[in-house]
């Protein structure tokens, strides 16, 4: 009898978790069409991209296919192109769905601290370690290359914040590489929207094992500001280009 109401509590939490995947699909889709419409009417470009891609590699697969004199190599070849294409369009639309963003978040409050909250890869993240009341911010990264001080706002009120924090960072972390830079467009500023290729670009110099200890010993710092002197950060709900890149790869 046990036997039996555990073969049905387990039918129901199965047929339970199917249906939360089919919603969370389904909802994907959704914030996926709303993205595309969204940016559609933004870039006029765009629709010409992604058709003139998908119909480029289309043409090129009949092409090869009518070379190939096998009729199910051909049928392949054609089926494979349509694939490509539809690929490749859906990537052009999210680069240049990335790139708006970006765009409208270059120069705001809290920019640098989203775009560091969605980096892809084992990046531990502390937004807002130190700050001032203009709403300059210094956030904390710790990665394969070390610790990373990323700042945001005004140069000349960020640095001397970049300079304590490194300061009482390299107290605690030995010889381990510290790293600090301004994200902006100003003369050897990162601008926003290079930000994670440059920290990608910084050489690996600690493990990940080495990474877990760094974060136990910093998180003894803390944060020397209140959560209302934080940024609150540029963007609305719906745009969370990271997110879409996910369900992207999903499909």
């Amino acid at each position: 009898m046990a036997k039996t109401r555990n073969t049905g509590a387990d039918k129901a939490a199965k047929a339970e978790a199917k249906a939360a995947r089919k919603a969370a699909s389904k909802e994907r889709r959704s914030q996926l069409w709303q993205a595309f419409q969204i940016q559609r009417k933004e870039d006029t470009r765009l629709l010409p991209y992604m058709i003139g891609a998908f119909v480029l590699i289309v043409a090129v697969a009949v092409v090869v296919a009518v070379l190939s004199g096998s009729a199910f190599t051909a049928v392949m070849v054609i089926l494979l192109g349509i694939v490509l294409g539809a690929l490749v369009a859906f990537i052009i639309f999210g680069r240049r769905a990335q790139k708006s963003v970006y765009r409208k978040a270059e120069g705001q409050s809290g920019a640098a601290a989203w775009a560091l909250e969605n980096l892809r890869g084992k990046w531990r993240v502390t937004p807002g370690v130190a700050a001032t009341g203009h709403f300059d911010a210094v956030h904390r990264v710790i990665g394969r290359p070390g610790v990373i001080f990323v700042g945001e706002g005004s140069a000349t009120r960020v640095k001397p914040l970049l300079a304590q924090e490194k300061k009482r960072t390299a107290r605690l972390i030995g010889d381990v590489p510290i790293y600090d830079f301004v994200v902006g467009n100003g003369e050897g500023e990162v601008p926003l929207a290079k930000l994670e290729r440059h920290l990608t670009k910084l050489p690996a110099n600690i493990t990940a094992k080495q990474m877990d200890g760094l974060e136990s010993r910093l998180a003894a710092l803390g944060s020397r500001i209140g959560p209302s002197a934080m940024p609150k950060g540029p963007l609305p709900a719906g745009a969370k280009v990271r997110g879409m890149q996910r369900s992207a790869r999903r499909k």
